[in-house]
């Protein structure tokens, strides 16, 4: 490898490496002016545990309807284009309009469920 080969792979890491040493320096200065601040270890652990992670149902049911409509949408057009002749620029058209039709069921069953 000489020059320019070289160059990719050294800007590919030392990209990867300011990344992880920005956010190792972030969390290290956060916690720095929490202690700063007078929190106790205790309250330090409750603040990142109440942001932990969680699964929300509603979300996985938005994902799961859009999906849905896009796999419609897909089928739909495999048919449009063997049958009737229809060109491939139909599917675009017909994803977008599925998955918007499944954002739109999304929305009228999550506002049902959150009046519940």
């Amino acid at each position: 490898m000489d020059g320019p080969e070289l160059l990719i792979p050294l800007a590919f890491f030392l990209t990867i490496g300011g990344i992880w040493g920005s956010i190792v320096l972030t969390r290290h200065k956060e916690r720095m002016s929490m202690i700063e601040r007078g929190l106790k270890a205790e309250e330090i652990k409750s603040l990142y545990e109440r942001n932990a992670f969680r699964i929300d149902p509603l979300s996985s049911l938005k994902w799961g309807m859009v999906l849905i409509g896009v796999g419609l949408a897909i089928m739909l057009g495999i048919l449009l284009t063997e049958s009737l002749w229809f060109n491939d620029g139909v599917f675009p058209g017909l994803i977008a309009t599925f998955g918007g039709i499944g954002l739109i069921l999304f929305y009228f069953v999550a506002s049902k469920k959150h009046r519940q």
